[in-house]
């Protein structure tokens, strides 16, 4: 069985940095479309970032220029580094694996998900 755990996350100052990282089990992240979405109190999971298996990258208009999202084959892992981060940021991040094809930053297309890590960014 295939296994996604996120772990990074923390609180942070408003302009500070913070890097995400999302380990996979049970397979080769090589492997592995991923993508990182958020999700905040009230609001709908939102897409953050997307690296294919061809490291082919895209990211959601609220982070373009701040986040940058890489995968290390060799550690299994892909890596969320966020820079510049606003308030507007703090959220549950989630990685997101099992891609169906489709819209990147539509949560559907993805079926297998870690459970999560928090990130809150304050003044």
């Amino acid at each position: 069985q295939v296994r996604l755990v996120e772990s990074g996350g923390g609180s942070v100052q408003v302009g500070g940095s913070l890097t995400l990282s999302c380990t996979i089990s049970g397979d080769t992240i090589n492997n592995h479309s991923i993508a990182w979405f958020r999700q905040a109190p009230g609001k709908e999971r939102e897409g953050v970032a997307f690296i294919s298996v061809n490291y082919n990258r895209a990211y959601g208009d609220s982070v373009q220029g701040r986040f940058a999202v890489s995968r290390d084959n060799a550690k299994n892992t892909i890596s969320l580094q966020m820079n510049s981060l606003k308030s507007e940021d703090s959220a549950m991040y989630f990685c997101a694996g099992g891609w169906r094809r489709g819209r990147w930053s539509r949560p559907d297309n993805f079926n297998n998900w870690g459970q999560g890590t928090q990130v809150t960014v304050s003044s």
